[in-house]
């Protein structure tokens, strides 16, 4: 079903790290023209929703890639069957209580979990999205999700006009569970990536790569890196966010390197949260 215009073209999710606080710093330093369309840490995918909503991305292709498999059946299920995946949000909504609550979380325990239906996977990712501490998406080791319930008196978990409008806009996109290094498969020159990767950590303490059980420490981000310099090699355009960190300004010295701030919300204590110094680093 493709829905009505009138419907906001924005993010079904909250998203920890998501860069709708960023979207113009990061829209005034894009190319003006440029091919299809490349976010290999899709996420929230707050710029694709933004640059769609200013018809930025008119005629273009469009390709939203990441390794959370949940995630990416969330994304396809919204494109393909809003409809369907609106019915089980409905009872998800109905139903919502603390029990409730723990009880759809601990689906991911059971042995047939990923043989269950898409829509109604992703209709518990959205609804654990909507419910949990802070929107953060954590599993453990076994890969099971793991955050608390929030504390929120009246969640928003079956939005229809949310859903009905980013089926819309996801409807000319590609949208796959792959690796980042893939974007080298599919990217041709004059084409733009951006990269919003699970950040290098501020200190040794730090969770900021802790979202899922596959940390993005200094050999995946070399290996972003190396991905990086093909693109940039190879003629396309590239952006990439990262933590303020001299592990990442050494790593891509060569390169255009701006310094922007951003609000910090993940810290459970509310002096841990503020303005924070993030980079955006340019071919």
């Amino acid at each position: 079903m493709t829905a009505p215009t009138l419907y906001p073209t924005k993010p079904f999710l909250k998203w920890v790290g998501g860069k709708r606080a960023l979207v113009d710093e990061i829209i005034g330093r894009m190319p003006e023209r440029f091919g299809a369309y490349f976010e290999p840490f899709v996420g929230g995918g707050a710029l694709f929703f933004e640059l769609k909503k200013r018809g930025m991305l008119e005629g273009k292709k469009a390709y939203l890639f990441d390794a959370n498999k949940e995630l990416i059946n969330a994304y396809n299920v919204v494109k393909n069957t809003p409809t369907e995946l609106l019915a089980n949000l409905r009872v998800f909504e109905q139903n919502h209580c603390h029990d409730a609550y723990y009880e759809v979380r601990a689906m991911d325990r059971e042995d047939p979990f990923t043989s269950l239906a898409p829509a109604l996977r992703a209709a518990r990712f959205i609804y654990l999205n909507k419910t949990c501490f802070n929107g953060l998406y954590r599993v453990n080791a076994k890969g099971f999700y793991n955050v608390p319930m929030g504390r929120y008196k009246n969640p928003a978990i079956c939005d229809e006009s949310l859903i009905y409008g980013a089926s819309r806009a996801l409807q000319d996109a590609e949208v796959l569970h792959v690796d980042f290094a893939k974007v080298l498969d599919f990217a041709k020159k004059g084409d733009f990536v951006y990269f919003d990767p699970p950040y290098y950590p501020l200190t040794p303490t730090s969770s900021f790569t802790s979202y899922n059980q596959d940390v993005f420490l200094e050999d995946e981000q070399k290996r972003l890196f190396d991905t990086f310099e093909k693109l940039a090699k190879k003629g396309l355009h590239a952006m990439l966010s990262n933590s303020d960190t001299e592990f990442i300004k050494e790593l891509y010295k060569d390169y255009q390197i701006d310094f922007v701030e951003m609000n910090r919300f993940i810290n459970s204590k509310s002096g841990g949260r503020g303005k924070i110094k993030e980079i955006l680093i340019r071919k």
